[in-house]
């Protein structure tokens, strides 16, 4: 069978489907944890819950509807980059790699991802039947390099029951929510009066992403141009001081957990420690399986909402998406044919992967009467349109995430002041992008 070096050489309609034979295995890698002792032999996706449960389950189905075709799965601690880059440094890459959009600059600008534009042509995939904000996340120089698999920002999870206690829910049951810095403090005061817990659950130790995203929604919501040059960032201006200021704030006043790692923020929320849990959209399909069931924290008392308007420039709220890519390698005919049919079949069941509340990127799903009826989802649905990305432009964008979260992280917990943590931030930013 003739060999191609794929990232090299143009791919020909590779992923026609009869391609693929018996001998055909797929070495795929992802995050989304590990829970084989609960989902590693179920292929029921419909009863699946959560990120793990979901995509466990989806692979299962797929190799039980394909039995020509193997997976072997490949668990990585997230976000995976460094063992991935270890793999391409060493010409050993797995097929299939779960990448976020912000990611995906870093490995296309340096050619490590194959162009998938021929691999869904060959499964009858049009850039068109996506959403414009996933297909415009993977596109790069005219060439499709990941199949969008999602999109996803950070929300407010709220425990009603919590807030019934605090006096914080309107006549129908709905949570009343800050409007703007000034009632995120008087509520979060009152809250914390009446039940003796903060207002807010936070990721904030062992952690550099949630910082990162919650100053870009903040940034966003007050117009700023901080990355209109996408070779340089400019943290010097008010707007940047502002929005670090309102995060140091909220916690140097008690309104938040502190020395909480991603694990510990999860557990804090499900088991009622707090009042709103500042985290993102897979975890709606968790919660809201947990508020169904009796005698816990969450019972008949969850709902979910986009992070507020604290600034009144924009309504806006930073989001980023899933997609799956192929690292450069060298792959026969049959692998890209086998790989072609798994992206189709994610692609047919992207309103199963919705479920764990990350946005679809398929049209027909996110405007389907099955995914608008799911639980809260016309709560987050403006996310579709004020869901903002960094420009596409610049590059190393998790990298630069990293650098800023440090940088506020150092100055949220009173290890560095305001000024010289943006200071600093936007020094080792632009060094970064100088020397690419």
């Amino acid at each position: 069978m003739k060999r191609l070096l794929l990232g090299t050489t143009a791919i020909s309609l590779l992923a026609l489907s009869p391609l693929a034979n018996a001998n055909t295995t797929i070495e795929l890698q992802r995050f989304f944890g590990a829970c084989e002792a609960e989902y590693g032999k179920t292929t029921d996706v419909s009863a699946a819950v959560g990120e793990c449960g979901i995509i466990t389950t989806l692979v299962n189905k797929f190799e039980a509807d394909n039995p020509d075709i193997k997976v072997n799965v490949t668990t990585v601690e997230w976000p995976g980059y460094d063992q991935l880059n270890a793999q391409l440094a060493s010409r050993s890459a797995p097929d299939v790699v779960s990448m976020h959009y912000s990611a995906m600059s870093d490995y296309q600008s340096r050619g490590l991802l194959v162009p998938l534009d021929d691999v869904l042509k060959g499964q009858h995939i049009k850039a068109s039947d996506f959403t414009d904000a996933a297909i415009s996340s993977v596109t790069k120089e005219n060439k499709v390099y990941a199949l969008p698999f999602d999109n996803w920002t950070m929300l407010f999870h709220v425990n009603n029951n919590l807030m019934k206690k605090a006096d914080l829910l309107t006549a129908d049951g709905k949570p009343i929510l800050p409007d703007s810095s000034d009632t995120l403090f008087a509520q979060g005061e009152q809250f914390k009066s009446a039940t003796n817990k903060p207002y807010l659950i936070q990721i904030s130790a062992n952690e550099t992403a949630a910082y990162a995203r919650i100053f870009y929604t903040l940034m966003m919501q007050q117009n700023s141009k901080f990355f209109d040059d996408p070779n340089r960032i400019d943290l010097s201006g008010k707007d940047a001081k502002a929005a670090l200021t309102l995060m140091k704030n909220i916690m140097d006043k008690g309104l938040s957990t502190k020395n909480m790692d991603y694990p510990a923020a999860v557990s804090a929320f499900a088991n009622g420690d707090g009042g709103i849990a500042v985290n993102g959209t897979w975890l709606i399909g968790t919660y809201d399986a947990q508020s169904k069931e009796p005698n816990n924290a969450l019972s008949d008392g969850y709902s979910v909402f986009p992070v507020p308007q604290f600034f009144q420039q924009k309504d806006a709220t930073y989001a980023d998406g899933h997609g799956w890519v192929v690292p450069r390698g060298d792959r026969t005919d049959e692998k890209m044919a086998a790989i072609g049919k798994l992206f189709k079949f994610f692609y047919d069941n992207n309103y199963e992967w919705s479920r764990t509340g990350h946005l679809p990127t398929v049209k027909k799903v996110i405007t389907s009467e099955a995914f608008k009826s799911l639980p809260h989802r016309s709560d987050i649905a403006k996310v579709a349109t004020t869901g903002q990305a960094l420009p596409a432009e610049v590059l190393r964008q998790f990298a630069i995430q990293d650098i800023i979260g440090e940088e506020l992280g150092s100055a949220v917990n009173g290890d560095k002041s305001i000024d010289d943590a943006l200071k600093t931030a936007q020094y080792r930013v632009n060094d970064l992008l100088e020397n690419i």
